[in-house]
């Protein structure tokens, strides 16, 4: 088992759970962030700490479809360690659905 990011984080990206990450498996893309599954040690610090709710574990059926995501993603975007700002309007995209079909970037983040 592994923890993943899922949909929710798009344009979220609040980061609350970087700093307690203790193997440091976060990487960070322009508008979300991912978990590297082999580096993840499936603690579960993270999970509580995202205020999107956007942090699951890969054997919740919703969380098998971001495996993908986060596995390719987390070897393209760079490695995150600390926890930057969230969006000015980060609050405003939580809980919204279809995110990632309409708002996904591939792109890596600015960190």
């Amino acid at each position: 088992m592994t923890y993943v990011v899922t949909e929710n984080c798009i344009k979220c990206k609040f980061m609350d759970c970087v700093e307690v990450c203790p193997v440091d498996c976060f990487y960070e893309g322009e508008n979300m962030l991912v978990i590297h599954p082999d580096e993840c040690i499936d603690c579960g610090v993270c999970e509580p700490e995202c205020p999107a709710e956007a942090i699951l574990p890969d054997t919740e059926e919703v969380a098998e479809k971001f495996l993908e995501v986060n596995r390719e993603y987390s070897e393209k975007w760079p490695n995150i360690t600390q926890k930057g700002d969230a969006p000015a309007d980060a609050d405003d995209w939580n809980g919204k659905e279809g995110k990632f079909e309409a708002h996904f970037s591939p792109n890596p983040g600015d960190s």
